[in-house]
């Protein structure tokens, strides 16, 4: 019988007592560990704090937020964890940055108002505008990619419902918009 004392803590097959291989192999996966909890600490060290803390402003006095100088807000600066997440595959709905970018793809005309579509390269963007703005009324814009679940746009407003824009590359989209009760719809397009 072999005694373990004199092998350095090896069982005869060159295994340690924890059940480790030891050799010239056998500190990769404490380097790849170590690289993930590098890489882990630097993300969250680069994101910073979640939620900017209570500043005064405008709408909020210095009594409201407890302190007693008034701080300027702090802005979230581009490429931190909470920039890169904020942008998820399969989430829908994507906010246009004007009205609607891209090229007006459909426009379909109704009673009270109109229903315009707009394509980009990767987005597809509708509003629903009334033809006499000015009363507040019932307005409804629906536009759905095929595959997707529509983005609904519905309130009591004055001139238009939307921007609403889904992803849409290489997908048929429909819109669909009524204004006080009268609507229209453009069907599957842009296939």
């Amino acid at each position: 019988m072999t005694s373990l004392r004199g092998s350095g803590g090896r069982t005869p097959s060159g295994r340690s007592k924890q059940g480790k291989r030891s050799g010239p192999g056998g500190g990769r996966r404490a380097a790849a560990y170590g690289l993930a909890l590098l890489l882990a600490v630097t993300a969250l060290t680069l994101a910073g704090p979640g939620t900017p803390p209570a500043v005064a402003g405008p709408d909020r006095t210095a009594a409201t937020t407890g302190s007693a100088a008034a701080t300027p807000p702090r802005l979230r600066t581009p490429g931190t964890a909470q920039g890169i997440f904020a942008v998820v595959p399969g989430a829908e709905e994507v906010r246009a940055a004007g009205p609607c970018s891209g090229k007006l793809a459909r426009r379909v005309v109704f009673r009270t108002g109109e229903l315009r579509v707009y394509k980009s390269r990767r987005y597809a963007c509708a509003i629903t505008h009334a033809k006499s703005p000015g009363t507040p009324r019932q307005m409804v814009l629906s536009i759905q990619a095929h595959g997707g679940r529509p983005v609904v746009d519905r309130g009591r407003y004055t001139r238009q419902a939307g921007p609403r824009s889904v992803h849409a590359l290489n997908r048929c989209v429909r819109a669909s918009g009524s204004v006080g009760g009268y609507g229209g719809s453009t069907g599957w397009i842009l296939c």
